[in-house]
């Protein structure tokens, strides 16, 4: 990548960082599950709202570093409205692209792409993935009948 694309990139991360989306908190909460990444202490907590097995509403509270709150802020703006099928199918593709298994997002991903140059550093994969994997293993509960399951997802457990 050059300089200047770089610089883009670090500045969409940056954007999302401080006016993350996402952050408005959601009146009927169907799914609702905590991540942590102890290897530098990002947290998060996501709710989601599920009418028909499409996502309505999200609510992401995320505590952490630049990284992970601009993944969580880019994470809520793709999942609104979404059917969960294909929530969790991009939430794969996007996982994919952070450890490098998955080079072209779909055009829809919009500010997403700018992640994959998380790949540099791979301390960092970790915290641009703890949105994702939270996300996925609330709707994993959802659909197992528990949405409201309080264990804590950890990206320690992602190697």
């Amino acid at each position: 990548m050059n300089s200047s694309l770089d610089e883009m990139y670090r500045d969409i991360i940056l954007e999302h960082y401080r006016y993350p989306r996402g952050k408005k908190p959601i009146d009927k909460v169907d799914v609702s599950t905590a991540g942590k990444n102890p290897s530098c202490g990002d947290e998060i907590d996501v709710e989601l709202q599920v009418e028909n097995d499409i996502i309505k509403n999200i609510h992401v509270d995320c505590k952490g570093c630049a990284i992970s709150v601009a993944s969580a802020s880019m994470l809520a703006e793709l999942v609104k409205d979404k059917p969960l099928d294909e929530v969790i199918e991009n939430a794969e593709i996007v996982r994919k692209m952070l450890k490098g298994e998955e080079e072209n997002l779909p055009e829809e991903f919009g500010d997403i792409v700018t992640l994959k140059g998380v790949r540099k550093f791979p301390v960092r994969i970790k915290c641009a993935l703890l949105a994702w994997l939270t996300l996925l293993e609330g709707i994993k509960n959802f659909q197992n009948g528990d949405g409201r399951r309080n264990q804590i997802v950890s990206t320690e457990e992602q190697e």
